[in-house]
């Protein structure tokens, strides 16, 4: 489960840091369109934050992978990822546009989840 709680934590950084440095610019490549005012950006950037907080539990959660915190952490993963992939993926079939890393990132959610459920279906 290591790899999986360290690729979480590259990923979830990642996407948490731009959400935070540049949230209007990450909405355009996923929704081909701006944050625009400043309740949309602040709610980005919590979301970022929560992103980050993600990517901390797993690079802690890591050195103990067979854990039962690492356990349930991976748990809760597959319900963020398969949420995710599910609210991205009804936004890109309903929204006007969508950008460029939309559908990928849709998919890297599913790729994530599956790998959650196997993971814990193994150990």
């Amino acid at each position: 489960m290591k790899p999986l709680l360290l690729v979480t934590a590259a990923i979830e950084a990642g996407a948490g840091l731009a959400l935070l440095g540049v949230p209007s610019r990450f909405a355009q490549l996923l929704f081909a369109a701006p944050l625009e005012g400043a309740i949309a950006l602040t709610v980005a950037r919590v979301g970022g934050m929560g992103l980050l907080t993600l990517a901390a539990a797993a690079w802690f959660a890591s050195p103990d992978s067979q854990s039962r915190a690492a356990r349930g952490l991976a748990s809760a993963m597959v319900l963020y990822n398969f949420g995710a992939a599910l609210i991205l993926g009804v936004a890109g079939l309903t929204l006007p546009s969508a950008g460029v890393l939309l559908w990928p990132v849709v998919l890297l959610h599913v790729g994530m989840a599956i790998w959650c459920v196997a993971q814990l279906l193994r150990g």
